[in-house]
């Protein structure tokens, strides 16, 4: 008889470098803005940096690059209280999510809403200093952003709306160097959408039990034991994209092929040794995915420095 782990009892872990180097009255906004879990940081800049190297005929701008970098720190931070705002008393029903500032009551949701605006403000700073195109093609975003926490109320599909939403840098990052928009970034936009349909399926996985009690919708709990079969699918689809993407922006050569093929191995691994329900390891396997937007960014600028 296969043991399965049960889920964790909170994703907030005492003793962290929240903990030991901010002041005890910074802690709650940290932990609100994710701060001691990065992931998604990576998750959501990756696609800024695919769009910014594809777009770029050597090395990226490494301006651009920190810039992105900050963009997706604060606008990740803002789109966790917004999160926490609308989902605060399913929150409060759930193991892993009940001692989230707001959840919890450390964070009022008049306080939340000042942290965000404040947030918004220095991501507004930021994408500022692209091109007026890219100024309002990052506006559109919002509409995404704040669509994103209802989606799980009314779809089974709400991964889709993170997929559109996280991978919207992809589209940013092309536009800032190149002022508009062109079929390789449609394309590396798309192969990044369905990037999350898969690693977002996995992570909802962590809370079907409690989601399917409250009523919160999703991928994992529609899926159910047919999941792996539905990763294959998308994360196929993905990789065919990526390469699609390459190809038609040209000159990546054999290192962009080797990056593809990387990947493909390694979305391969994640769907092979899935376990659905070891919530340890669909944690495990969803975090494993800042590998995949490292390995297509480190492809494409090889792919230029080599072939430019």
């Amino acid at each position: 008889m296969q043991i399965c782990e049960p889920p964790p009892v909170s994703d907030i872990k005492p003793g962290d470098w929240v903990d030991r180097v901010l002041p005890s009255g910074m802690r709650p906004y940290a932990r609100l803005a994710r701060l001691d879990r990065p992931i998604g940081i990576w998750l959501l800049m990756f696609p800024c940096w695919w769009g910014t190297a594809l777009a770029s005929p050597k090395f990226p701008s490494p301006w651009f690059l920190i810039l992105f970098a900050l963009g997706a720190t604060v606008m990740r931070a803002a789109g966790c209280v917004m999160n926490d705002i609308a989902d605060r008393d399913f929150d409060a029903r759930v193991a892993r999510t009940a001692n989230r500032p707001i959840a919890s009551g450390v964070i009022s949701v008049r306080q939340a809403l000042a942290f965000m605006a404040a947030l918004s403000l220095v991501g507004l700073l930021v994408v500022m200093r692209f091109n007026h195109f890219t100024v309002l093609l990052a506006a559109a975003s919002l509409i995404l952003v704040a669509l994103y926490p209802f989606a799980k109320r009314v779809t089974d599909w709400p991964q889709a709306v993170l997929g559109l939403t996280f991978n919207w840098g992809a589209l940013v990052g092309w536009s800032a160097v190149t002022g508009g928009l062109d079929l390789p970034a449609l394309l590396l936009y798309a192969a990044g959408f369905f990037w999350t349909l898969g690693y977002d399926t996995i992570y909802a996985h962590q809370d079907k039990a409690d989601d399917a009690v409250i009523g919160v919708r999703s991928t994992a709990l529609r899926f159910g034991n047919r999941t792996r079969l539905w990763l294959t699918g998308f994360y196929s689809v993905a990789t065919l994209l990526l390469a699609a993407a390459g190809g038609s922006a040209g000159g990546l050569g054999w290192p962009f092929a080797a990056g593809v093929v990387a990947v493909a191995v390694h979305f391969a691994w994640q769907t092979a040794t899935l376990d659905i329900e070891d919530a340890k390891g669909c944690l495990d396997r969803f975090r494993a995915n800042r590998h995949v937007g490292s390995i297509v960014f480190i492809a494409i600028v090889a792919g230029r420095l080599v072939n430019g």
